[in-house]
């Protein structure tokens, strides 16, 4: 073996209580779980200190597509014990891509990092493992993406020729390994199109009994009609539904999320497959110029808005809108307009406090619920605490402090029920043949330590975490971060790319 576990509490991701084990590894793969104290020696031996070991944590729902290339060392996931992000969400995706085009720009920045001459699912992979990525990255291919392809930002309905050259690039990422098709229907242009339209695409994915992922058309006063038009194109494209960061947004509409989990409920006990995902927090993040008629402004809106990153006034970066216009002595709406109709304004990502906790409870507390930072990994701002915090703020808030479920249900959403709905195959379990993505834990001090005001702090409580039998992170090194670069790139329900 090259390394053995030893003296740990096992939890091994398929919600049953935490046994006592020794593990084994080698050549990137868990090859013993050993009860009996009877585990061979191994190339080096680690002392577990009776903490929690559980399979590497996965993030449903993330924006890392150009992270991979700015940030290879992805220290704002390893350090929460994530070991495997699923990227390409809310219709923006790294491919296909054009070359010639400027994907951050029509993504607002989202996909901010992208480098490299590629154009499909491969030769992202490719570009990619030449920067030697610390965790593993499974991908979607997204609606927002291809449309601005194809069609452009046009507010118009695509020809029969464009629709079927859509779904081509749909198509090719996904039998180059894309888990599924997703979609941003409250952006630009995904906003512009017909539930017909979307469904066409989703399609694609019925082929390989892939997934239809969706940021839904609204998460706000119409939050129930968009969940009735997601079930809906699951229905008609014969695919899994899975709605990203489930919530009901601004004060008029907090309580609806359980009405929207009981439609959710319903269409699970009439047979259709139907997943979810939240992040712990009472507020969300975006680009901010999504949020806003220009022609007439939510002042309600202008007045729970923090600034995460703003290129055209980095000085704005982590300031409320109404705290900005009472020290310039200006109206809100004024100063909301001169940021976003400045140069690069439209690549302002902001914070917006529009969740009610009590709602993010009820969420977590819903079966099968799993778990998405939705972080957008801009660092140079001030960015949402959850791109640092989220997987230990539920374990350490969530389950140690509130009870709202047990440590190992919460540990199961995280990684075999994840692993599962997004196809990776021998991940999120710890069990001879699986990948040797691991963390190692103290559930009685684990907790997040992001906050608004100061979010690039990584959390308590993580000691290590391996990434494909390597050690990648380890909190009694001075380096915490190894740098050992064994991140892989995912191909659904298939083997690794490049492996």
């Amino acid at each position: 073996m090259d390394i053995s576990i030893r003296n740990v509490s096992v939890l091994d991701g398929n919600g049953g209580e935490a046994y006592s084990a020794d593990v084994g590894i080698a050549e990137g793969r868990i090859v013993a779980v050993d009860r009996t104290g009877a585990l061979g020696v191994a190339d080096v031996e680690i002392d577990g200190l009776g903490m929690t070991l559980a399979p590497g944590l996965i993030d449903t729902h993330a924006h890392d597509d150009g992270a991979f290339f700015r940030h290879p060392g992805m220290e704002f996931k390893l350090a929460q014990g994530v070991t495997t992000v699923v990227s390409g969400n809310c219709g923006f995706s790294a491919i296909p891509a054009d070359p010639t085009m400027d994907s951050v720009a029509a993504s607002g920045g989202i996909l901010a990092g992208l480098d490299g001459e590629f154009t499909d699912l491969e030769g992202y992979f490719d570009a990619v493992l030449k920067r030697g990525p610390a965790i593993n990255n499974m991908m979607l291919v997204g609606h927002n993406t291809v449309r601005t392809i194809v069609c452009g930002m046009d507010n118009r309905a695509p020809t029969a020729l464009e629709l079927t050259t859509m779904r081509m690039h749909v198509a090719q990422a996904l039998e180059q390994g894309a888990c599924g098709f997703s979609s941003g229907l409250i952006y630009r242009p995904g906003r512009y199109s017909k539930t017909d339209e979307v469904a066409h695409l989703a399609e694609a994915a019925a082929p390989f009994d892939a997934l239809y992922t969706t940021h839904m058309r609204n998460e706000g006063d119409r939050l129930l009609e968009a969940v009735d038009e997601a079930l809906t194109i699951g229905q008609q494209a014969g695919v899994h539904l899975h709605i990203s960061h489930h919530k009901s947004a601004g004060q008029a509409n907090w309580g609806k999320v359980g009405e929207s989990l009981a439609k959710v409920d319903r269409a699970l006990e009439q047979g259709q497959r139907v997943t979810l995902d939240v992040y712990p927090y009472t507020a969300g993040s975006g680009r901010m110029i999504e949020y806003f008629n220009l022609d007439n402004p939510s002042r309600e809106l202008a007045n729970v808005i923090r600034i995460a990153s703003c290129p055209a006034n980095r000085a704005y970066e982590g300031r409320m809108l109404k705290d900005i216009a009472a020290q310039e002595t200006r109206d809100i709406i004024d100063v909301l307009l001169s940021i976003l109709t400045a140069e690069r304004g439209d690549r302002t990502i902001c914070i917006q406090f529009i969740i009610d906790e009590a709602d993010v409870e009820t969420n977590l507390k819903h079966r099968d619920m799993m778990v998405g930072s939705d972080g957008i990994p801009d660092l140079r701002g001030r960015p949402h605490p959850r791109l640092f915090g989220t997987f230990p703020r539920v374990l350490g808030h969530y389950v140690r402090e509130r009870g709202l479920l047990s440590l190992p249900e919460a540990v199961r959403r995280m990684t075999s029920l994840a692993a599962t709905t997004f196809g990776l195959k021998d991940r999120g379990q710890i069990k001879p043949g699986c990948w040797a993505d691991l963390v190692l834990f103290d559930p009685a001090s684990i907790i997040d330590t992001a906050t608004y005001d100061d979010p690039k702090q990584e959390p308590l409580g993580i000691h290590k975490v391996f990434v494909n039998g390597q050690t990648a992170f380890d909190s009694q090194l001075e380096n915490r971060h190894t740098g050992v670069a064994s991140g892989q790139m995912l191909r659904y329900r298939r083997d690794p790319y490049g492996v």
